[in-house]
């Protein structure tokens, strides 16, 4: 919105400053700013206001250190993350960009299922929440549409070189030359409608879905959407109930997200920037760069959020934070076609993840085989391990966070590994 009045006026009246909101550098430093005013400083009414309504959380007694201290802490704070994300995108990204609207429809849409899950639990006083077809069904749309937009709308495009795109047989969109084209007439690329993505140690840095589905002939391409729609549903429902596992402690998902969203924001630089892309040797992606933007106000809403929700947690995102931050992080990963290096900088929800499947299964296993379930942890997930063990939740919440930290750099470096 701000875009745009600033871009009407500074070519009207020729106002000094109209510019800088043409930098998506400097309106996703305004983003930050915006989104920690909002969480900070509006997230308190908002708690006092859910104190009001005696929006409590229930907590079950699992024999956990600090547990039944919780009781009745305000939920449903994940409203603040969303509005702080909001606010800001609404007023400083480019709203014709189909990258930033799908971004909007993530957030609303995921928000909404999260919010509809803590409304049962807390209003009608179901402990069970939204049932879990109905749930999984949000999810499953809410990757469908990512799918569809990803394989069918004009704008989401890769850029490569024309001999290349060429030999691989990838249908061309749009034909430009760059500057070094120009001087040299050497380098000649072209826009591309391709399901590419990025992933080092591979041939060419690269993975194409297209691979998958050679088994279907020679018309594979007319079949691309029956391989990719499942893969993108499965990333977006794994990583949302990921990130709702990992809400277990104090500041402990949302410390986690926040290392997460910098990394994105890293990755939405450089692929939007075709200069740096090319340095780094990974695809330019036309109209991409005002993820930044979002990104910054993701970074900022958690930032804002964590001053109330690190230990002693004030208020508690519930379910309507938790599944809407999975769904934003899973959606930014594969609008940047990052989505295979989830595992990696997502590496606390994957393993936070991976310790409950393990356990269920195993306990499972042993039960059917000699009549008693065993368990691998003390109990899962993976963080509650850990406080079964003595370790106290905040100390937990922090190393979690360096780990994050340490494969997030990992993540970044990965750009290099060519």
């Amino acid at each position: 919105m701000l875009y745009y009045l600033f871009q009407f006026t500074e070519k009207l009246f020729h106002l000094p400053g109209g510019r800088l909101f043409q930098y998506i550098s400097f309106r996703a430093g305004l983003a930050i700013i915006i989104s920690l005013i909002i969480s900070m400083i509006f997230g308190n009414r908002i708690i006092r206001f859910l104190k009001k309504l005696q929006i409590g959380e229930t907590v079950r007694d699992l024999g956990l250190e600090g547990q039944k201290q919780k009781e009745g802490t305000p939920t449903m704070g994940g409203i603040i993350i969303i509005l702080a994300i909001l606010i800001p995108c609404l007023l400083l990204c480019k709203l014709d960009n189909v990258y930033i609207q799908v971004m909007l429809f993530t957030t609303i849409w995921m928000g909404l299922i999260g919010f509809a899950d803590d409304y049962i639990k807390v209003f009608l006083k179901d402990k069970e929440g939204l049932k879990a077809i109905f749930k999984i069904l949000g999810q499953v749309v809410c990757g469908l549409v990512i799918a569809l937009v990803m394989l069918y709308h004009e704008n989401v495009l890769v850029r490569m070189p024309k001999a290349e795109a060429l030999k691989m047989k990838y249908t061309i969109e749009e034909e430009f030359t760059t500057w070094d084209a120009i001087r040299n007439q050497t380098h000649e690329y072209v826009y591309v409608k391709t399901q590419l993505t990025n992933v080092p140690f591979l041939k060419g840095n690269r993975f194409d879905y297209y691979w998958i589905s050679e088994f279907f002939g020679d018309n594979n391409h007319l079949w691309m959407w029956l391989i990719f729609i499942p893969i993108v549903i499965f990333i977006v429902t794994a990583v949302s109930n990921a990130a709702n596992l990992t809400d277990g402690l104090d500041g402990l998902a949302t410390g986690v997200s926040a290392i997460i969203a910098i990394t994105l924001s890293v990755l939405a630089y450089v692929s939007g920037n075709a200069i740096v892309a090319d340095y780094l040797n990974i695809f330019y992606l036309p109209y991409s760069g005002e993820l930044v933007v979002f990104s910054a106000a993701f970074l900022g809403s958690c930032i804002g959020f964590l001053w109330y929700n690190s230990f002693p947690a004030k208020v508690f995102m519930g379910d309507t934070g938790s599944l809407a931050i999975g769904g934003i992080i899973a959606a930014l990963a594969i609008l940047l076609r990052k989505e295979l290096l989830i595992p990696l900088f997502c590496g606390v929800f994957f393993v936070e993840n991976l310790s409950v499947v393990l356990q269920v299964s195993y306990f499972k296993y042993t039960r059917k085989k000699y009549g008693e379930g065993k368990r691998i942890f003390l109990m899962s997930p993976l963080h509650h391990h850990f406080q079964k063990k003595g370790m106290h939740e905040a100390t937990i919440a922090v190393r979690f966070w360096i780990i994050t930290i340490i494969l997030s750099v990992l993540t970044i470096i990965t750009l290099k590994i060519r």
